[in-house]
Order: C-alpha cells, then structure tokens, then sequence
C-alpha cells in the first residue's frame, strides 16, 4: 500500500495529558490540543491521531460491572466491548474539537473517528501472566470467589486497596481497517484511529475476528499504525519536551537526537521508567527499524509543530 499523496505523513499518539478525566475537561483541553494537531497541517503535513484511554475505559468497565450487580438487566461488559465504547467518546470531543479548529483557520480538510480493531497473537506469551489491573476492588474472600467460579480469571492484590482482575496486554500485529484510514487520508480527512490501542481481536479458524479482554498498550499500537499506513513520522506526544537520560539527578540530560543503536543502549542502561518513558522509547525503536527513512519523535504536545523543526523533541533515527 503506496502513498498516494507527497505530504509527509505522521501518526500522533496523543498521552493522558491531552484528555480529561470528565467530559467537560475533557472537552476544554481538547480545545486546546486541536491548535497544535492543526498546526502541523498547516505546515503540510497529513496527521493521524491516536489516543489513550486509561480513565475513560476503567470508568466504563467499572460502571457496567457496579450497575449489574445491582440490576439484572444490565451486563458487565469485556474490554472489547468498553474500548470499542471509549474510543467513540473520546473521538466524539477529539473530531469535533479539531472540526472547530479547522473551520476557525477557513481549512477544508475533515476529521473522523474509526472505531479501530487491533489484531494480536493469541498465543502472545502475554497471555500467561497478565499485568494490566481494570474493575473494581474486591476482598480476598471475594476474589477467590469469582476465581473459582471462572478459572479464567487472574485477581491479583493491588497496592493493599484490595483485590482486582488483571489483564494481558499482548503486541500489536495488525490493524483491520488500515485501509479504510488510508483510504480516508487521500481524500482530506484527518483520521483519529486505534484509540487506547485498539480493540484487541485474534483471527479465527475461518478467518473472522473475535474480541478478546486484553489491553494494548497505546504507544506499540501507534507504531504499528504508523508502519501500516506507510508513515514517515511517529510522533508521541506526552508531557516533557525531550526525553532524558539520568533523569532527576543533577547529570541530567536531554537528548536532541539519537540513534536506534543509542536508544537501545540507554534501555540496557536503566535510564527510562517501566510504564513511563520506557515503553514510549521502545515503541518508536520498533517504528524506526520497520523502514527505511523512518524517523520518530517524542515531544511535549503543546510544541509539536516545534518538533517536526527540529528545535523541540528528542528525534529517533536509524
């Protein structure tokens, strides 16, 4: 699948910064978002968007899992179900946010959500020990409860608050519909697709997809989108300007470029957070390897136009 137009095309993993824990907040600090997405196509660029999800898809799974216990029409939904849900809440207040922003700037592009399939591997060792908490907290007793009523279910202690389900979060292999958001770039759209990584679903026996209760992890899923639609950048966009090695100490230092071969050095070497920076590092290391000329960037929202200058961000090459 070739690009159709010579614009240079980016994939922005938008991080929570960007988004509110209410529809109101979240609202405003999409507002407030749209200017910067905007901006880079005013600098000739097309953009695809993606997002997390971590509130929004806990308040989701959470609400269905309280309300059936107290209603018996109600069901508690699985995380396929509630991303599916997450992603057109989220892209609601994301497309009309940046809707707003185009029309006030007199742009003719569009912008829209596609509710996002994720394929994985279901024999992703991921699978065999889960990490990711959702739901809400149990006592032991009921833990052990819910366990022996379903041998599926992995409850795990979290942080003396109680017990929770875990969830695997497995790698990303595919996205469905990257020819629908191809599809949809050469005709002027901005696209905002995979939000929280995706809905997760395994291929079947006859060539169908089923979903499955796992959690893809934002930043390897906008890699992927961004290896599948032929992007030339990878920009994830979160709450720093640059990234940096010996972070909170005084040899701090904040790195403008680096290679892949640097990158994977600072890994080994400790310098970034498990569940912060790390994952982030690791996610545009994979974009970078899967072509040639493929650059990312990890940046602070608020200048990502800066960023695709040179003069903010850390820059990933091979």
């Amino acid at each position: 699948m070739s690009k159709k137009n010579p614009e240079p095309r980016i994939v922005i993993a938008l991080g929570g910064n960007a988004l509110g824990n209410t529809p109101e907040e979240q609202k405003e600090k999409l507002r407030f978002s749209s200017k910067a997405l905007v901006e880079l196509i005013t600098q000739g660029n097309e953009i695809i968007v993606s997002h997390g999800n971590g509130p929004q898809v806990g308040m989701i799974n959470l609400a269905f899992e309280d309300a059936s216990k107290k209603n018996d029409k109600i069901v508690a939904l699985e995380m396929p179900e509630c991303t599916a849900m997450s992603q057109g809440y989220i892209g609601y207040h994301l497309q009309n946010a940046i809707r707003e922003e185009l029309r006030d700037q007199n742009m003719p592009w569009h912008a829209a959500s596609i509710v996002t399939q994720v394929v994985v591997d279901e024999n992703d060792p991921a699978f065999e020990k889960p990490t990711k908490p959702i739901g809400g907290f149990y006592t032991r007793e009921e833990a052990d409860a819910m366990m022996a009523n379903d041998d599926s279910l992995v409850m795990v202690e979290d942080s003396g608050r109680g017990y929770r389900r875990m969830v695997a979060s497995p790698k990303p292999v595919d996205i469905l519909e990257r020819e629908s958001i191809v599809n949809m770039l050469d005709n002027e759209f901005i696209v905002i697709a995979c939000g929280g990584g995706g809905i997760p679903v395994v291929k079947g026996n006859n060539n169908e997809y089923r979903g499955i209760s796992a959690v893809i992890d934002k930043d390897f899923a906008s890699a992927k989108l961004a290896e599948a639609v032929h992007a030339d950048y990878l920009f994830i966009l979160t709450a720093v300007d640059r990234i940096a090695i010996n972070f909170g100490t005084p040899e701090q230092k904040d790195l403008e470029k680096i290679s892949v071969v640097e990158a994977e050095r600072y890994i080994e070497e400790g310098h970034f957070a498990p569940g912060s920076m790390l994952p982030k590092v690791q996610a545009a290391i994979e974009f970078v390897s899967s072509g040639e000329g493929r650059k990312a960037v990890i940046a602070s929202l608020e200048k990502a136009p800066e960023a695709i200058t040179g003069t903010s961000g850390t820059l990933i090459y091979r």
